[in-house]
């Protein structure tokens, strides 16, 4: 049941392990978005400059930063997802292996992605976000439409990625892949669960952390029934000499 697996994962997030983990994402999201906000700064600024405002206007300048700030702010909800989906690139081993390791402590652990494939699973995921969350905002103005833009696609993008990304650590990707559409419902469903914790403020902060202990519990159920498909090689750890 997704519930139980909801309630698996939340604990997970306030264990010591995991809060580490979410310190260190948390420390990596803030970063993302003063990053963000400079670069939206300088570009108003570049703007103004290159209209000729800011000579005769001094003071724009110091606007510009302000308004900025004040539409990041405003955005937020829709700036989370893309940022999200690159921390979660970074620390998507780190956390799966706790939540395996402690949840799972008879199962053996699954293989982490090489870094390169994972920064590159997460950058894909965080364009992704990027352009559906500019589609979602452009609909601001449009009653119900911009709810149904903003949950539908963040439901199926969250989804979709978390779950390929803990399934990729016991699976080819190409399986994981697989495994998620024949499961699309119950994939969907925790999706919608992730979305969901996107338009709570502050408590967005923990999508990345959240997301990825819900879909490693929501893997490893649903493997207890749809297990690896005659000929298709397990993806193993790497051995540890003793």
């Amino acid at each position: 049941m997704l519930i139980v697996d909801i309630m698996k994962a939340w604990g997970h997030v306030f264990s010591p392990p995991l809060r580490r983990i979410f310190w260190k994402s948390l420390g990596l999201t803030l970063v993302l978005l003063v990053v963000l906000w400079f670069a939206l700064a300088r570009t108003a600024q570049w703007l103004l400059d290159g209209v000729g405002l800011i000579q005769p206007y001094p003071w724009l300048e110091a606007a510009a930063v302000f308004i900025a700030g004040a539409g990041l702010f405003i955005g937020i909800a829709f700036i989370i997802p893309p940022v999200s989906a690159l921390v979660a690139g970074f620390f998507l081993d780190e956390a799966a292996e706790v939540v395996e390791r402690d949840g799972f402590p008879q199962d053996a652990p699954g293989r982490a992605l090489p870094m390169g494939q994972a920064l590159l699973y997460g950058l894909r995921f965080a364009g992704l976000a990027l352009v559906v969350n500019l589609i979602a905002l452009m609909l601001v103005l449009v009653p119900v439409v911009n709810l149904i833009a903003f949950f539908g696609a963040n439901a199926y993008l969250l989804g979709r990625e978390y779950f390929e990304m803990a399934a990729g650590r016991f699976r080819p990707m190409a399986e994981a892949a697989a495994m998620r559409r024949r499961h699309a419902g119950a994939v969907l469903a925790a999706g919608m669960v992730l979305a969901g914790l996107l338009a709570i403020p502050f408590a967005n902060l923990l999508t990345p952390v959240f997301g990825i202990a819900l879909m490693v519990h929501l893997h490893k159920r649903l493997s207890l029934r749809d297990p690896l498909p005659p000929g298709t090689v397990e993806v193993l750890p790497p051995s540890r000499e003793t």
